[in-house]
């Protein structure tokens, strides 16, 4: 699939849905926000996105280096995956994002 093609991502997911899918993926998350928004517009399925183990690391390498806020980075980024449509997230930070949640 040609990742600058949003049109092709939709159609890809529609004939998922028509193909008898039970649930759609977005892999990775971050890029992809906006084809999340159009999917969840589109489709009616629960829809998951992928938060990789790239855009993980990119987050700790920046907390521990002192650049960035590590928990509300964290936090912020999980929370426009879900603000993008996203009904699950698959991420490196689910531990650590419950527990800051359950604080």
């Amino acid at each position: 699939m040609d990742p600058a093609n949003a049109r092709e991502a939709i159609r890809e997911a529609s004939m998922d849905v028509e193909e008898g899918a039970d649930i759609i993926m977005v892999k990775p998350a971050l890029p992809y926000l906006d084809i999340i928004c159009r999917i969840r517009d589109e489709v009616d399925l629960p829809l998951a996105a992928y938060n990789v183990s790239g855009e993980f690391s990119m987050i700790k390498a920046a907390d521990k280096l002192g650049w960035i806020d590590g928990q509300k980075v964290m936090m912020e980024t999980l929370t426009a995956i879900k603000r993008a449509g996203a009904d699950m997230i698959l991420t490196y930070f689910a531990m650590e994002a419950a527990e800051l949640i359950n604080a």
